[in-house]
């Protein structure tokens, strides 16, 4: 099965001599994307607590949206009536738009699989909605999605191997349906893209077999799916290295839903360029800021005269003007405005240390910069951890 789509989407612009690591550029409908990238999460066309000019000025190319909350509310067809999530949420760059294919795993209470979709029961009010590979790209398509990404089925961890195979035969299936679809509408040729998903949990085989079965159709890029969803880090980072290789090189390579900034760093050497992950918005809502030396809490009654900033010399409006000290009185009291500072600052954080990436690979020096980037990252968490069990 071949498709045609709209040629030179993404280029390689460099690569790596010691790893896998490139710096590229994806072309959208709605601006280019540098990569590596890091997405921030608007599941439900906001990212928590963040203008569209707050999140731009953190650096942020490309948002993440989530078919499946979209779709129960406002309801794909009220986007579509009102101009299309870009204009609904009045941000003018590139957006993503997940399958819902996550809250098989995320809504296993509420879901079932068949041969021919999905079928949820509304984690609203009960309501039974049904995802086909053909319904889920019709409401990315009213969404207006710069790319859009096939209905899949993510298996938890553990799972039995043969559960994970069936997943991956009725994954690959979807996919082939879902191309198929994307082409008779018109949303390639319209210049949309669409990412096929490797799945296969654990199994090293089952990864490969799924790559090279999605390598073989022309879609524009491809995710590894199916990570960070309850296994060890190693675990994560076999996954990742067992499929990447696998997929072309000429196309993007999306690693779904992580991570900590190290295993960004640790993905991006086997090759990866898109990433998203909520971790950033999340912690910031519970008082956690990114440092190069870890993270650090801002609850912490240490923090109460500490007049420095968040991260000395790093360029952000959080930086710039705010102390630790008023950061923790924020939290303390209360105040929505702690929410949206720690937010600005964290995807900042990830969205500085993409631009790091990109520039260091440029530079052919990635590998020993990333190697001690982590380290000292980890050293400062594991110093974190010990002080805080000293405590308990």
């Amino acid at each position: 099965m071949t498709h045609s789509e709209p040629p030179s989407h993404f280029s390689v612009l460099k690569t790596d001599p010691a790893s896998a690591a490139r710096r590229g550029e994806l072309r959208t409908l709605h601006g280019n994307v540098r990569t590596p990238a890091f997405m921030p999460v608007g599941t439900q066309g906001t990212v928590k607590s963040l203008t569209p000019a707050q999140i731009r000025e953190t650096g942020a190319q490309i948002i993440l949206g989530n078919t499946y909350h979209l779709n129960l509310r406002p309801g794909a067809e009220t986007v579509r009536a009102l101009g299309g999530l870009h204009a609904f949420m009045g941000w003018d760059g590139p957006i993503l738009t997940d399958s819902g294919g996550f809250q098989v795993f995320s809504l296993s209470k509420l879901r079932k699989i068949t041969e021919t979709g999905i079928s949820f029961a509304s984690h609203l009010d009960g309501a039974r909605i049904t995802l086909t590979p053909q319904s889920c790209l019709g409401i990315q398509s009213a969404l207006g999605s710069d790319i859009a990404m096939v209905l899949d089925i993510c298996p938890p961890f553990p799972a039995e191997k043969k559960d994970v195979a069936d997943a991956v035969r009725t994954t690959l299936r979807w996919a082939r349906e879902f191309l198929d679809r994307a082409t008779d509408t018109g949303f390639l040729a319209a210049g949309h893209h669409v990412f096929g998903i490797v799945q296969g949990g654990v199994y090293a085989d089952l990864r490969r077999e799924c790559a090279e079965t999605l390598a073989q159709a022309d879609f524009p890029g491809f995710a590894i799916g199916g990570v960070s969803v309850g296994e060890p880090e190693p675990e994560m980072l076999a996954q990742v290295a067992a499929s990447a290789p696998f997929l072309p090189l000429s196309k993007p390579r999306y690693v779904m839903g992580v991570g900590t900034p190290p295993q960004l760093l640790k993905m991006i050497a086997l090759g990866a360029d898109m990433f998203d992950c909520v971790m950033p918005t999340r912690l910031a809502r519970h008082g956690t800021a990114f440092t190069p030396d870890g993270t650090i809490n801002i609850k912490n009654e240490k923090y109460k005269l500490a007049a420095a900033p968040l991260v000395e010399g790093l360029d952000n409006y959080v930086c710039r003007n705010f102390s630790r000290a008023y950061l923790r009185h924020l939290y303390m009291a209360g105040e929505m405005l702690s929410c949206s500072l720690l937010s600005i600052h964290n995807i900042h954080f990830f969205q500085d240390l993409m631009r790091q990436a990109r520039e260091h690979i440029e530079a052919g020096d990635f590998t020993p910069w990333s190697r001690a980037w982590c380290a000292r990252y980890e050293a400062g968490e594991a110093a974190r951890k010990k002080e805080a069990a000293g405590k308990n």
